[in-house]
């Protein structure tokens, strides 16, 4: 990312772009639960309506402000779409390792592993729920609307503001622990993991030029391979050890 023409944007406004995107976010994330309630179809719609509603929050702000473009880059990225791809799939593959070792770490620290298995319940409900949550939360809520949201959105404006602008790796870490608090619902050992995945994130987009694709592709693989991975299970199409 190019720093050094950034224009700059106040502490206040930043403040109120945060709260009006938080609570629009939190806002859209009920009716489909007092409709559905805690099942597939209610978390489905809650987690896709918030996130639809809290970008749509992000794209006004932006726009407002002139920095659209540069905050959410999805043009064709520099190095081309195949190395985009490489880089995307070798990041989620970095991603994967780094949970199997920080679920290691954080049960040597007596935290226990992430919370996902009431999530995962719906996901390995059937085929059908299967696709459903690859395509509403793996590619749109996750991979695309938290790549939009995080490393567009929120590390635009933080390198934005007034002893931020130009300090990536404080932005990049400042966005990781908001990424990783978000993920509160997971237990501590969940926001610990994914904070440090949202760190790996946010070096990639700005390693990237600002380009979001490489991201995308990471995060919404990744989340493919783990839905995919806990129906196989379920299913017993995986060799169990021991």
């Amino acid at each position: 990312m190019d720093d050094s023409k950034v224009a700059t944007l106040g502490w206040g406004r930043f403040i109120l772009q945060f709260i009006t995107v938080t609570l629009v976010f939190l806002a859209a994330s009920a009716p489909a639960v007092i409709i559905f309630g805690m099942t597939s179809p209610g978390l489905l719609g809650s987690v896709a309506g918030s996130m639809a509603a809290a970008l749509l929050v992000c794209w006004f702000w932006l726009r407002r402000d002139g920095a659209l473009a540069e905050a959410w880059d999805m043009g064709k990225p520099a190095i081309g779409w195949g190395r985009t791809l490489a880089v995307g799939a070798l990041g989620a593959g970095l991603i994967i390792a780094w949970f199997q070792l920080g679920t290691l770490l954080t049960r040597q620290l007596g935290l226990g592993a992430p919370e996902v298995a009431a999530v995962l319940d719906f996901v390995t409900e059937s085929p059908a729920s299967l696709l459903l949550w690859i395509v509403v939360v793996a590619w749109f809520t996750a991979g695309l609307g938290e790549e939009l949201l995080y490393r567009g959105f929120l590390m635009d404006r933080l390198n934005r503001l007034p002893g931020l602008a130009g300090k990536m790796w404080l932005v990049i870490f400042i966005q990781a622990v908001l990424f990783g608090i978000s993920h509160g619902y997971q237990s501590l050992a969940g926001v610990l993991i994914t904070g440090v995945v949202g760190f790996g994130l946010g070096y990639l987009r700005a390693h990237s030029g600002g380009n979001l694709w490489a991201c995308v592709i990471a995060h919404a693989m990744v989340d493919t391979l783990m839905m995919g991975t806990a129906y196989a299970g379920k299913m017993g199409l995986l060799p169990v050890a021991g």
